[in-house]
């Protein structure tokens, strides 16, 4: 067994995860880790070419969709989204974080496009989750644990989203997620087609991401494994099973957090970040993905989610040594259904972790931890 197989066993024999499968490269230098079941009944051994929900590694996926948009000379991103996304035009901004939605304010001035890329667009979560504008973004429908089937279209969910209150002025405030669900919707009206579309013509087809998209076909759905939650008693409570959720298309294409995929396709995405394989993306546009737009402050407001680290274009870019795995620019995110893909540029690696068991809260669970504390020793 090897030494990475070695890690993911012991969340696995631990009854903390059913299976995982792990990757970690650097240049032609590939260790692959696959360990345990794709359920908890043990009904098949887990395989490398094995389908998980992402959740929020879909991130990374969808600003390089908006960046292609910015290559194409469609949108600039110092642009005001306003021109696609009207509805923006209607939104008001809470006078302050902790008051009530209907105590408003009028927005001082439009989205643009770099304050969705960044998470700086008014919308999104805190470090404070009881904030009733936050709250509002649970009870209207437009944010919440991922459940492709119970999203209206994107027409209707951008329409419930602009009857919630910002919490913060745009450009204000780094908040978490409701950046890349906006995002993704732009990529849609934009390029006139739908955001999986897009993504399968210009990132998915030409990178060989062969089972990455947002649901997976009938001939797939043995791959997907099923999916859960920590449960009271200390097992593991059923989330979705293969045929559930994820096996038909959703109305609402999530750029937060809709994504499937496997380990191998988000290598093949990782090395086109490090400039290896076929290029979909400029090096410029990739620069300013992997840089750090945040403030000091910005940062410090940010620690539940971000433990230290910036924030890029769809991904945290670390900039504290924080932990062993922190490495000046390593760029990436994390996915609440037991997920990680990160990139060093100073040493050329990728990562990828592949897990089915939702996480409990921002903070990475042991195996994420123990999973980048190998990856960094190699």
């Amino acid at each position: 067994m090897s030494e990475l197989c070695e890690v993911l066993e012991a969340h696995v024999t631990g009854g903390l995860v059913p299976g995982a499968v792990g990757v970690v490269a650097r240049g032609g230098a590939v260790e692959v880790g696959v360990v345990g079941d794709v359920d908890v009944e043990g009904s098949a051994r887990v395989g490398r070419g094995a389908v998980f929900r992402v959740a929020s590694v879909s991130k990374p996926v969808v600003a390089a969709a908006v960046m292609l948009l910015v290559e194409d000379g469609l949108l600039g991103l110092d642009e005001p989204v306003g021109r696609w996304l009207p509805e923006l035009e209607a939104a008001q901004v809470v006078r302050e974080p902790g008051a009530e939605v209907g105590d408003v304010v009028a927005v001082e001035r439009a989205v643009t496009v770099f304050d969705l890329l960044t998470f700086r667009c008014g919308y999104g979560f805190p470090d404070d989750f009881s904030l009733p504008a936050v709250q509002m973004l649970f009870s209207e429908g437009v944010q919440g644990p991922p459940q492709p089937q119970e999203v209206a279209a994107a027409d209707e969910w951008l329409r419930r989203l602009v009857g919630v209150p910002m919490l913060r002025q745009p450009g204000e405030a780094w908040l978490y997620n409701t950046g890349s669900d906006i995002a993704g919707v732009l990529v849609a009206r934009v390029s006139g087609k739908s955001l999986g579309e897009f993504l399968a013509e210009r990132i998915f087809a030409p990178l060989g991401m062969v089972d990455t998209g947002f649901f997976v076909p009938a001939d797939k759905v043995g791959r997907l494994v099923s999916y859960y939650q920590p449960g009271e008693d200390g097992g593991l409570k059923l989330l979705d099973r293969p045929e559930g959720q994820w096996a038909s298309p959703p109305a609402f294409e999530s750029g937060s957090g809709g994504l499937v995929s496997t380990v191998d396709d988000m290598l093949a995405f990782g090395r086109m970040l490090l400039g290896e394989g076929p290029r979909v993306l400029s090096q410029e546009s990739i620069g300013l993905m992997t840089t750090d737009h945040l403030t000091a402050e910005q940062r410090e407001a940010s620690t539940l989610f971000l433990e230290g680290q910036g924030w890029g274009f769809g991904g945290s870019v670390d900039v504290a040594e924080v932990d062993v795995w922190n490495v000046p620019g390593r760029y990436g995110w994390v996915g609440g259904t037991g997920t990680a893909f990160h990139v060093v540029p100073a040493t050329g690696t990728v990562s990828v972790l592949m897990s089915q068991v939702a996480m409990t809260g921002p903070t990475p669970p042991a195996l994420m931890r123990d999973f980048w504390r190998y990856a960094a020793s190699v």
